[in-house]
């Protein structure tokens, strides 16, 4: 493939662009979308995946010998099998081949309809930006008006394709307790024992417990963890969606918080973030994530135990739901913004739901008069 995405830093921020090896000139419309994306405060993480869907479509279109914004000129069904070429390309493994024709691990159909996405993103960008390229014909424009409980209207947009391919149904694997338990007692440190108690207490993402800062994100008094969007942590930890929110932890975690502040005062008294490294050259610097998945890899092949970030994320949705909270206040627990995406961390057993069943038609069970049909 002829493209390369690239990086340039510029202090603490990030900025992707694509280059065309063959002329080594940057592609300005792609690049242009990625610098936008930054200004909005995507985070650089969401900005890298755009940047790797919008530089395979590129190798796509090379093969098939098209400029990106030819594709405006293709009729409805032309747009549509030229997309869903995208798709199957993708699933073959086509934007992973190798300099000797072999091809790595191919990608499953929800990440290809994820790059399919980001690509249709790029697209909007583009009419928005030169509105002489009209509009894509295989997105079709729905409008919805909602009117929520007090009577306020919100007009609901989006654009759709028909060609996805078929999903699998995917919910992510929730942390057990007993597996946390022995994660814990297999750690060697007090910072490593923290930073799995929190992830399990509040449910953050790894990004965002990293970017906490002891001082001015944490409510002492009344034992209260704070989530803060920041663009210059120095680890390069970052809140989802600029987001601000705060998470109580309990009483004996709070404890477990202050001896770890005590045991290594000496370390976190020259900065300001909670989790730093204890030893090795980089003591005192903020702790990053790929050191968090270095741990926890360790901690796998130790006791044979699987245990990730996100997997705590799950745990923390499911003892609530266990506990009896209700979806919206997990779901602003977790930071999303859909209330589909906290169903899906949710492990909705058929117990459960036979169970909740049985309760509402021994309440219930004469509402529609069938009994009196027989007669």
């Amino acid at each position: 493939m002829s493209y390369k995405v690239e990086t340039i830093k510029d202090g603490t921020e990030r900025y992707f662009y694509i280059r065309d090896l063959d002329t080594m000139a940057i592609e300005e419309l792609p690049s242009k979308y990625l610098m936008h994306k930054i200004k909005c405060r995507r985070s650089p993480n969401t900005v890298k995946r755009s940047a790797f869907a919008i530089c395979y479509y590129m190798g796509y279109m090379e093969e098939k010998e098209m400029e990106l914004t030819e594709v405006y000129q293709l009729d409805y069904e032309e747009q549509t099998e030229h997309f869903v070429g995208f798709l199957y390309w993708l699933r073959v493994g086509n934007h992973t081949k190798q300099s000797n024709g072999k091809m790595k691990k191919c990608p499953n159909q929800g990440t290809c309809n994820a790059y399919l996405k980001d690509v249709f993103r790029f697209y909007l960008f583009i009419e928005a930006e030169y509105e002489q390229y009209g509009s894509l014909k295989t997105l079709s424009y729905n409008q919805i008006i909602a009117v929520d409980q007090v009577g306020v209207k919100k007009v609901l947009r989006n654009h759709s394709f028909k060609g996805y391919l078929k999903e699998e149904e995917h919910r992510g694997r929730a942390a057990k307790e007993n597996q946390i338990v022995t994660i814990l007692q297999a750690c060697t440190n007090r910072r490593d024992q923290l930073l799995l108690l929190l992830l399990a207490e509040t449910g953050y993402r790894i990004g965002e417990l990293l970017g906490v800062k002891y001082v001015k994100d944490i409510d002492y008094k009344n034992h209260m963890i704070r989530v803060c969007f920041r663009e210059d942590n120095e680890n390069e930890a970052r809140a989802k969606n600029a987001e601000y929110r705060s998470a109580k932890i309990s009483n004996d975690t709070f404890e477990f918080l202050m001896d770890y502040l005590a045991r290594y005062r000496k370390i976190l008294q020259h900065q300001d973030y909670l989790f730093v490294n204890i030893m090795g050259d980089g003591i005192g610097k903020p702790l990053k994530v790929d050191s968090v998945y270095d741990m926890l890899a360790r901690m796998e092949k130790k006791t044979g135990v699987k245990i990730t970030p996100h997997m705590l994320r799950h745990y923390f949705a499911n003892m609530r739901k266990s506990a009896g909270w209700q979806l919206e206040m997990i779901s602003q627990a977790l930071g999303h913004k859909h209330l589909d995406t906290t169903i899906k961390y949710l492990d909705w057993l058929d117990d459960e739901l036979i169970e909740a069943s049985n309760t509402f038609y021994e309440q219930h069970s004469a509402i529609y008069g069938a009994d009196r049909l027989l007669e």
